[in-house]
């Protein structure tokens, strides 16, 4: 079976798909700074993060990057595949968001300017949980053929 993504599902996956794998292709040439910060702040979320040197830390993040981006870009990936792989990865990055202090004003999801960085991942989180709940090609069928029978059936039982 060969699949090919709705036509809905298109514009998302790309501008989605390349934002990622743009991340990640960026954090793959990264250098000790950069590697430094992202571990730092990824430490102050996920305090186990510590036990991974910074360097091994942000490799393996800009592979996560550049899966998640592929699985996006990909069209032979199931959007649903694609979305959950999405939506594990924009869960942390959120979770990073909310753990790290000085990212949320007092008492509120709203961001401190330091957060808007952070806090603009929430689309990703979004785009991902919107993909899950694409309908599969099956259901699509089934439901396009109910949908078929109950107009040509001129009684009232069937209509709802």
């Amino acid at each position: 079976m060969v699949y090919l993504p709705e036509a809905r599902d298109v514009a998302p996956r790309l501008a989605t798909g390349a934002f990622v794998l743009n991340s990640g292709l960026s954090h793959l040439r990264a250098d000790r700074a950069t590697s430094e910060g992202l571990h730092g702040m990824a430490v102050v979320a996920y305090p186990f993060l510590d036990r991974v040197p910074a360097e091994r830390f942000t490799r393996l993040l800009a592979c996560a990057e550049i899966a998640v981006g592929g699985a996006l870009l990909a069209p032979f990936v199931p959007t649903r595949l694609a979305g959950l792989a999405l939506t594990g990865f924009s869960g942390g990055l959120v979770g990073l968001y909310l753990r790290m202090p000085g990212m949320r004003q007092p008492k509120s999801l709203r961001p401190t300017q330091d957060g808007i960085q952070l806090a603009k991942d929430v689309w990703l989180l979004g785009i991902g949980l919107g993909f899950l709940g694409a309908a599969r090609p099956w259901q699509r069928a089934a439901s396009r053929r109910r949908r078929t029978a109950v107009a040509r059936c001129r009684h009232h039982c069937c209509r709802r």
